[in-house]
């Protein structure tokens, strides 16, 4: 019997991807990884080979995450000259990733104990962070007090917002950017 080609494998390991982080998002931990197999077409066996346990799957899901919203940050908000909109449009779209994908950020967060992002993506992610916030410092958009780790405390609170559907989350990024404006 002859294995599936490399291209195939790696076909079949982002198809599973996509359809457990469908399935998170809309069911969140009730998913099992048998309903995953099912869902991507795929036997439950290569889901095994790719993702050796759940907590493996989930990582791969959480990481894929941050990849997809890191593009975003770098497509959309840093080639944006006007940083107060590059702030505006960055946090707007964290807070539709966490909204739309409720079930698949309770998740993670119980998998890992946090949503925040780890390894080499976390790292890219606070160096687009910290080119916003200097930028946002250089032309005014930004007190000079402002620091990255501000900017990761507010893309925090509109992640748990906009998650747990606690007020309008929304609103809490114009006030908190208004907050953090020159006075």
């Amino acid at each position: 019997m002859s294995r599936p080609s490399r291209a195939d494998a790696e076909r079949n390991r982002l198809r599973v991807l996509e359809v457990a982080e469908e399935l998170f998002a809309e069911r969140g931990d009730a998913v099992q990884m048998a309903e995953v197999a099912r869902a991507a077409g795929v036997g439950v066996g290569t889901v095994y080979r790719h993702f050796p346990h759940r907590q493996a799957l989930v990582e791969a899901v959480a990481e894929q995450r941050f990849v997809k919203i890191l593009a975003f940050v770098e497509q959309h908000c840093l080639p944006d000259p006007d940083t107060h909109q590059a702030l505006v449009r960055f946090l707007t779209h964290v807070g539709e990733v966490h909204e739309q994908g409720r079930g698949l950020s309770g998740v993670i967060e119980a998998g890992f104990g946090s949503t925040a992002p780890r390894g080499e993506v976390g790292g890219a992610l606070l160096a687009v962070g910290e080119t916003l916030v200097r930028r946002g410092r250089t032309d005014g958009a930004l007190r000079d007090d402002v620091t990255v780790a501000d900017l990761y405390m507010t893309v925090g609170a509109v992640a748990i917002l906009s998650r747990d559907a606690i007020g309008d989350w929304r609103r809490f990024v114009d006030i908190t950017l208004d907050g953090l404006r020159p006075r």
